[in-house]
């Protein structure tokens, strides 16, 4: 008899192990999204013991809620990135990037950022402490960069510069989502729409 093993290699560190746990079940809520995933599932996927993954996550919605953290920690980097070119390119073309950007990585990575926004985590789950901290951190992120932004005459502003960094996100949040939900799909159209959004958030073009 043929015996199955599992996906993810079992060859790791110690304390690798938590973030092995997370990579593998990323893979599985890519893969099937997230009712697909289970800690049994994780445990044999990984090739642990069956109560190995909860010395690292409480239940499933910890380790859903840390799948989304690790979204945000992702797009605040390249939100970091995005900033640390300022002195180098113009700050239209940095905006337009990291917009482009941010909505196709919504799309490459849909289940984690459906975690990351959804009702899964938000409204029907328990969000952790920590998953709303760094919500919050990476909202107050783009809050200050559209402030400088707006100072700089680059983004279009109104009477408060948080309705505006409100309606920004929402407009990127929008798009993202019309993407992940299948509505629209042929990519040159996007990448249209994306530039149009751009062109209404700056102040010229």
């Amino acid at each position: 008899m043929t015996s199955t093993m599992p996906t993810t290699s079992r060859h790791y560190h110690h304390g690798d192990l938590h973030q092995t746990l997370l990579q593998a079940a990323t893979d599985i809520i890519s893969e099937g999204g997230s009712a697909s995933l289970s800690m049994r599932k994780l445990a044999d996927r990984v090739g642990v013991s069956r109560t190995a993954p909860y010395h690292h996550f409480k239940d499933k919605n910890a380790l859903l809620c840390a799948i989304a953290e690790q979204g945000f920690k992702q797009v605040e980097k390249f939100l970091e990135e995005a900033r640390n070119r300022e002195q180098t390119e113009p700050l239209t073309t940095i905006f337009t990037g990291y917009v482009h950007h941010y909505i196709k990585r919504a799309y490459q990575n849909r289940e984690q950022y459906d975690l990351m926004f959804g009702r899964e985590v938000w409204r029907h789950g328990s969000p952790t402490a920590s998953l709303q901290n760094i919500s919050r951190r990476h909202f107050k992120s783009w809050l200050n960069w559209i402030d400088q932004l707006c100072q700089q005459g680059v983004i279009r502003s109104g009477d408060s510069t948080l309705r505006t960094a409100q309606v920004c996100w929402a407009t990127l949040h929008g798009l993202c989502r019309l993407l992940n939900d299948g509505i629209y799909t042929e990519q040159s159209n996007l990448d249209e729409m994306i530039d149009t959004a751009v062109e209404m958030m700056l102040t010229q073009s």
